[in-house]
């Protein structure tokens, strides 16, 4: 049985990281002085020299270690002991019961029809046009 071990894509560690602190490619680009499409491949590149790494990290508000060691799975339990077992008050915040409940596999299902729609109407369109003439 073999195991597959996740490669330590800082680039994609990069992405998620400023996803989360909803900040835009442009807006990281600015901070660093460079343009989207340079943050674009940095975050496509696996590795990141140290000195880029460490600007990156002084822009997004944390140390060089946690963009190394980020982990989605942690974030996510981070949050959900947040909301479930942080205290033993009645608040608000603690009755909230936030469960995504979309499946990825649903979103592609999606976006494919909706694209197929849009052919079909690029197609009626281009046939009304030769019809036309």
């Amino acid at each position: 049985m073999s195991t597959l071990i996740k490669p330590n894509h800082i680039g994609r560690k990069i992405s998620r990281i400023r996803e989360l602190r909803d900040m835009k490619q442009e807006a990281l680009a600015q901070a660093l002085g460079t343009n989207q499409q340079a943050i674009s491949a940095m975050e496509n590149s696996e590795t990141i020299d140290e000195e880029k790494l460490i600007e990156v990290a002084k822009v997004l508000g944390v140390s060089v270690e946690a963009i190394k060691n980020f982990s989605e799975e942690a974030v996510l339990n981070i949050i959900n002991n947040t909301f479930t077992n942080t205290s033993h008050d009645n608040s608000t915040i603690n009755s909230i019961n936030i469960q995504p409940n979309f499946n990825p596999l649903d979103k592609i299902v999606e976006l494919y029809e909706r694209l197929v729609q849009s052919e079909k109407e690029k197609v009626e369109y281009l046939e009304k046009i030769i019809k036309g003439k």
